[in-house]
Formats: structure tokens, C-alpha cells, sequence
């Protein structure tokens, strides 16, 4: 055997896949289990380390800029700090003297509210409230029949029995001043300790920043710097810019919800917009429960029912402005986060670390999509929660054809072709879906049904788009015309295209080896037919001894033979050797659908070949039709033969 030969030969040979030991996949479950564990049982150093790490992106933008004004590190750091932090502080204690307020004037409001309530349920109960009188009366008057012990009637007046129960009141001592304080300052303990742990943490990273970023790289491999750095930049960019972006636009729908209820005449509106404001930090539903409490509040005011409506309007037409206008220009893409992950990211946060952990899961949830991204055996969290696309367009319409699923594929094409043309769609995103096919059916792993749902997904879809009409405008310049440019102009299918080339099965597009290249043939047959040719495709038997001896070829002008895949040259020259003898004069051409590595070029003169995809293929033949057209223009005893 020559080297050539065992070269084809380790071709078909499948590549050996390695596989796992065993036990791996429990092996990664208990590891997983135990990180879990360690979160949970972590929570009281994680969370403030993470908060801690949450603030000094927030506050490393500040820091860089006060250094860029010559300002001294350590400087900077605690000027950003303090800053950072006052402002939390003020803001908190805004809205500990709003609730404070709200509290003392509630008891106020609970008359309103009350016959409110009272109104509603008389309009919903509507002329029921008669017979519910007279139901209680009827309860009334059983009780006193079936229970004369709670009360004698004597002489016509009510007597009360002789006994009585003894009211007893139970007194607590007075406590003393020190278990007073203790109580006080007990509930305070735990949040000021977690207070001043970020704090410190906040500091010492902002102050330590390069130094932990050089360790970082040590500990993730110095061998692979660029991906570490890459890595690095792409979280600290990443996270700064969420993290800046969603305090800016939380904060203005905040202040904005603010103002409004203060003009609505909503009881303590600075509160209200405090809690939107952070709520808003929780995803997608920290906005409706923000808007709880002001809508009661609205309704046990107003003497009616305007300013609940007007407070219904104010939440609903700034949520949809924020999140329909707003966020998608200022956040773009920089979370990466699909929405499923978003919620599952929330939901498990939630669960493991409490309501701070709902706060941190988005931030969280970004730290392992980025760190997916670049690390290898990772990467499943990038594919899980990441926004990319899971699949390509050629591997989602492959992967519809292989479950025979040819309404979404058609789907696909028809939110494709909004903006591009149908042979676009075939050359970038249907071919590569046969290219695909092709590959899994040369290792062997398309049975014979899972070919038939190829094939008959690609019918079904070509079907479909037969009617199609390109809407994509493509504007030119007018320009002087050049003499290259009326060259092209000249190339257009002319109108006196000789009826040859017009007629039904005047190209006649033939699969090469199997049902792909069928499928293949369909689309070429169509992109031609859309090009005033009259074309044709035949099954993919056409070339097996059974039939060809039947194929009708006296009306074809041509022949496209399609390969998907990859022919060998022994092959290519039995066709056209079969083709010449009974096609009588039809043109040749062989047309190399693969990727242009497979691809072989038959090294005769008799024999056109086209290597690329089915625009070119179609490009070819009409320009045969066109020297075919003008060469019987100028020979008109040439109008039969097919010219080079």
C-alpha cells in the first residue's frame, strides 16, 4: 500500500475519543457539595468579604481618578472611603427618621383604610348585605336557644349569674439601667461588627490592590500571564462598569419615585424612594415590592381613589421606561447574564446566604461566568450562564434538522433573512448545517433515519422559503460608470437567454453520493430557478445503476453534479465519463461544496469545477448561460453547443 492509500484509509478511520475514568462525575458532585457546604456554613466571613469586594470595585474608579490629581494612595483610599460611606450612613439614617415618622402617623390612617376596605366589600357583596343580616340575627336568636346558662330572664329583664371572673394583672419588676442598655444595643451587635469588617476589607484591598492582583496571577499560573491578565481585566472592567451603572440608574428611578409620590402627596416619599433604590438592586421583582407599601399608603390617605391610581402610574411608567429604554442603552452587555441565570442565580443566593445574598447574586453569578470564560475546565459556567448563544446558526439548524424539526428551522431563517437575502442564508447558514451533517456522517454516526430527517428538513425548509422575497435594499452611490462596471452590467442575465437555458431541467443539478448532496441539489436548484434559469434536481439515486439509465437528459443544457462531502478523483471521473456518453454536448460542472481543505480539483480539461458555495456554483452557470446567449448572437450555428 502507497502513502496516499494509507492516508484515505486512516481518513475513515474514527478518531479514538478518550474517555473519563470512572467516577469522575461523582468526583465533581462531592466537590461541588462540599463548596456549597463551605458557603453556607462560611456565610458570616463570606458574606462580608463579599460586600467588602462589591464596594472597592465600586470605589477603585474614584480612587484611580483621585491618584491621576497627584494625590497620595493611602490618601485616596480613605478619602473615597469616608466619602463612600457617609453617604451610606446619611442615607440610612434618612431612612430610619422617615420610618420613625411614618410610624407615629399611621394610627391616622387606619380609619380611611378601614372604610375603604368597608366600601369595597359592600360593592362586592352588592344586595347580599341584606341577607347577611338577617342570617345574623337568625345565628343571634339559635345561640340564645341553645345556650340559656349565659344569661336568666327574669320578669322581662336580663340578670348576669352570680359568677364572676376575678381580672388578674401581672407586673413585670423594673429593670435595671444595665439590662436596659444591653437590650438596646444587643439587635446592634452583629450589624455594626459586619459593618466595620467591611470597612477594614474595603481599605485593605483598595490599599493593597496591585500587590493582590500579582498574587492572584501567581496563584492562577505566572506560565500563562496573558490569560490570567485577560482574565483580570475583563472581571475588573466587567463588574466596575455593572456595578457604576446600575447605582446610577437605581439611583435616579429612586430619586425619581421619590419626587413623584412627594408631588402625589404620598406620606414620607424620601423613604419610598430609599427602598426602590435598593430594591431595585434585587432582579425583576425588587420593583413591584418596592411599590407595596406606597400604594397602601396611598390608599389610606387619599379620600379617594385618585392618588392610588396616580401612584399605580408614577411605578409602572418609570419601570418600563427604565427597563425598556434606559438599561438596555447604559447596561449593554456588560453583565453577560442570561435571564434564567439570573433568576437561578438569585434563587440560590437567596437560599444560601439570606437577603444579602439576593443583593450580591448578580455580581456574584458575573465573577463565574468570567472566570468560565477563561478557564478551561470551567468553561460550563460560561455556557450555562453566560448570554452568548449556545449554538451557532449552523449548528441550531443542523442540530433541528437531526430532530426533524423544520418549523423552527424556518423560524430561524425567516428572523435571518429580516435584514439579508435568501442566498446569504443558504451560503452561510444552511451549508455549514450540511457541512456539519456531512462530518458526523463520515464517522458513522447518522443512521440511515436520522439521514431521511436531514433530507426531509431541508425539503420542507426550501419549501417554505420558495416563496420568499428579499426585502434587504442595498443602497449604491451613483458613481461615473466605469468600463469594469459595465463589463458587470453586461453579465446580467439577458432577456434573449436562448429557451434552452429557460425551459424546465435546462440545468440539471445531480447528487453526487448521498442524500446531503441531495439536499445540496435542492438548493441549488432553487437559487438558479430564482435567476430565470430553468433548473431541476434529481434523488439521491440518480447516479445508481438502477436509474440512470432512465434520467431523461435530452433537455438539459447542463449538469451541476453537487458534493457535500469529499469525492475522490476515481469517483468524479466515472461520473462525467457516464454524463458525457448520454448527456450529448451538455456542459460539465462539478461542483465542491465542502470546506476548501477537503476539496479536490479533478486535473482534466473536460471538466468545470467550482469550489465554495452555492452562490458561486450559480454565478458559474449563468455566466455560461450568457456566453451561450451572445455566442449565438454572433454564431447562430453555434446556438446548440455549449460554449467555454
Amino acid at each position: 500500500m502507497d502513502l496516499r492509500g494509507f492516508l484515505l484509509l486512516a481518513e475513515t478511520v474514527p478518531p479514538i475519543e478518550l474517555q473519563q475514568p470512572k467516577g469522575t462525575a461523582l468526583i465533581n458532585l462531592a466537590v461541588a457539595g462540599l463548596i456549597v457546604t463551605g458557603l453556607y456554613f462560611a456565610r458570616e466571613i463570606l458574606v462580608p468579604v463579599a460586600l467588602a469586594v462589591l464596594f472597592s470595585f465600586v470605589l477603585a474608579p474614584f480612587v484611580i481618578r483621585l491618584q491621576s490629581w497627584r494625590v497620595p494612595r493611602r490618601l485616596s483610599v480613605l478619602v473615597a472611603v469616608f466619602v463612600g460611606f457617609s453617604i451610606i450612613f446619611s442615607l440610612g439614617g434618612l431612612m430610619v427618621s422617615q420610618a420613625n415618622r411614618l410610624a407615629e402617623e399611621l394610627p391616622g390612617y387606619q380609619q380611611t383604610l378601614r372604610e375603604k376596605i368597608e366600601n369595597l366589600r359592600g360593592v362586592a357583596a352588592g344586595g347580599s348585605s341584606t341577607l347577611e343580616r338577617a342570617s345574623k340575627v337568625l345565628r343571634e336568636l339559635d345561640s340564645e336557644l341553645h345556650n340559656p346558662a349565659r344569661g336568666q330572664i327574669i320578669d322581662g329583664l336580663r340578670r348576669q349569674p352570680n359568677d364572676k371572673p376575678i381580672p388578674v394583672e401581672i407586673r413585670q419588676p423594673d429593670p435595671g439601667t444595665l439590662t436596659t442598655l444591653v437590650a438596646i444595643i444587643q439587635p446592634l451587635i452583629q450589624p455594626l461588627t459586619t459593618t466595620g469588617i467591611v470597612i477594614i476589607f474595603v481599605i485593605f484591598i483598595l490599599m493593597q490592590r496591585q500587590d493582590l492582583r500579582n498574587r492572584f496571577i501567581r496563584l492562577a499560573g505566572s506560565h500563562d500571564m496573558q490569560r490570567t491578565t485577560a482574565a483580570l481585566d475583563d472581571a475588573g472592567q466587567r463588574l466596575s462598569r455593572l456595578f457604576l451603572n446600575q447605582i446610577i440608574v437605581n439611583a435616579s428611578f429612586g430619586l425619581l419615585i421619590g419626587i413623584g409620590l412627594q408631588l402625589i402627596g404620598v406620606p414620607s416619599a424620601p423613604l419610598w424612594g430609599l427602598i426602590a433604590m435598593i430594591l431595585r438592586f434585587v432582579p425583576y421583582v425588587g420593583t413591584p415590592i418596592s411599590a407595596v407599601f406606597p400604594l397602601i399608603l396611598a390608599a389610606a390617605v387619599g379620600a379617594g381613589w385618585e392618588m392610588l391610581l396616580m401612584t399605580v402610574a408614577l411605578f409602572a411608567t418609570l419601570q418600563v421606561f427604565a427597563a425598556q429604554v434606559v438599561e438596555p442603552q447604559v447596561y449593554g452587555r456588560s453583565s453577560g447574564l442570561s435571564p434564567v441565570a439570573i433568576v437561578i442565580s438569585a434563587s440560590f443566593w437567596t437560599w444560601l446566604w439570606g437577603p444579602i445574598g439576593l443583593v450580591l447574586a448578580t455580581p456574584l453569578t458575573v465573577c463565574l461566568v468570567v472566570v468560565g470564560r477563561h478557564v478551561d475546565r470551567l468553561q460550563f459556567l460560561d455556557v450555562l450562564l453566560g448570554n452568548e448563544p449556545a449554538l451557532t446558526p449552523p449548528q441550531l439548524v443542523y442540530q433541528r434538522m437531526l430532530a426533524g424539526d423544520p418549523i423552527e428551522a424556518s423560524q430561524q431563517a425567516q428572523t435571518f433573512l429580516g435584514d439579508a437575502l435568501l442566498e446569504e442564508y443558504y451560503d452561510t447558514i444552511m451549508l455549514d448545517g450540511l457541512r456539519l451533517a456531512e462530518a458526523d456522517a463520515r464517522l458513522g454516526r447518522l443512521n440511515r433515519e436520522r439521514m431521511d430527517r436531514v433530507l426531509a428538513t431541508v425539503h420542507e425548509v426550501v419549501d417554505d422559503l420558495e416563496s420568499h422575497e428579499d426585502r434587504a435594499v442595498v443602497e449604491v452611490e451613483e458613481v461615473e460608470t466605469s468600463p469594469l462596471a459595465r463589463l458587470d452590467t453586461d453579465l446580467e442575465l439577458p432577456a434573449s437567454v436562448p429557451e434552452r437555458w429557460q425551459r424546465p431541467g435546462a440545468v440539471l443539478c445531480i447528487p453526487g453520493s448521498g442524500k446531503l448532496d441531495e439536499a445540496a441539489a435542492v438548493i441549488l436548484a432553487q437559487i438558479m430557478t430564482r435567476r430565470g434559469l430553468g433548473a431541476a434536481a434529481e434523488k439521491a439515486d440518480a447516479l445508481s445503476m438502477s436509474r440512470f439509465f432512465s434520467l431523461d437528459l435530452s433537455s438539459a443544457a447542463a449538469f451541476c453534479i453537487c458534493y457535500v462531502g469529499k469525492p475522490s478523483d476515481a469517483m468524479i471521473q466515472y461520473t462525467v465519463r457516464r454524463l458525457s456518453k448520454k448527456s450529448k454536448g451538455g456542459r460539465i460542472i462539478i461542483a465542491l461544496l465542502g470546506s476548501e481543505s477537503d476539496a479536490v480539483t479533478p486535473g482534466t480539461r473536460d471538466i468545470t469545477t467550482v469550489i465554495g458555495n452555492f452562490s458561486a456554483v450559480a454565478d458559474l452557470i449563468a455566466e455560461t448561460a450568457i456566453k451561450t446567449a451572445r455566442a449565438v448572437e454572433t454564431h447562430p450555428e453555434a446556438g446548440k453547443v455549449a460554449v467555454d
